[in-house]
């Protein structure tokens, strides 16, 4: 008697799983943004995570199988999102709406994974191999995006790509010092994208 088992075809049993693999991933993700971004990346358990995720430990084990995985696909999936965002504001019409809108994206990014980006260059160092390849996603954006608004003559020509990077974080850390004026933080981004974008007829 032949007792051997034809094994389950790919359509049967793998997109299945993978659906669901990748479900859970993605919400895992989700999750430990969210939960990173409330409370900082160093206070929140992993359990706390997989609860919120609605899956078992032991799923997210399966996906990261250490702290450090998920805070390191945490970061790049954030990261991969904004360049996600760039790419479609380089096809925008107005180049100087889509510099103001991606640095005001840029700026909500670093305000919430700031305590994130802290805690991998702790433990991997700001020239890893993440870190490194992020940096260059979020410049090359940044000098894209500003490169278009100035060849259209809606940025100040003189305004360099280190500039938004440092105008923006000191932003985030001025407004982090003093809570007390929520309204504080918008209204000093308007000033500085006023202040690298050109006025019309100027």
């Amino acid at each position: 008697m032949n007792t051997t088992r034809t094994a389950p075809s790919a359509a049967s049993a793998d997109r299945p799983m993978r659906a669901d693999a990748r479900r859970n991933s993605e919400l895992l993700l989700a999750r430990a943004a969210e939960a990173f971004a409330e409370r900082g990346a160093d206070d929140v358990s992993l359990e706390e995570i997989a609860r919120r995720a609605g899956v078992g430990i032991g799923t997210l084990y399966r996906h990261f199988p250490a702290r450090q995985a998920l805070l390191e696909a945490v970061y790049k999936d954030q990261v991969d999102g904004l360049d996600t965002l760039g790419a479609k504001l380089v096809a925008s019409e107005s180049p100087g709406d889509a510099l103001g809108d991606w640095m005001r994206a840029f700026v909500a990014f670093g305000r919430t994974k700031r305590s994130l980006s802290s805690a991998l260059v702790e433990t991997i160092g700001k020239n890893s191999e993440l870190m490194s390849a992020c940096s260059m996603i979020l410049r090359g954006r940044t000098e894209e995006l500003l490169s278009r608004a100035q060849d259209a003559g809606e940025a100040r020509p003189e305004v360099r790509c280190g500039d938004i990077f440092r105008l923006t974080h000191g932003l985030i850390m001025a407004t982090e010092a003093d809570p007390s004026d929520p309204e504080q933080p918008g209204r000093l981004l308007a000033l500085v994208i006023d202040s690298v974008r050109t006025a019309p007829g100027r």
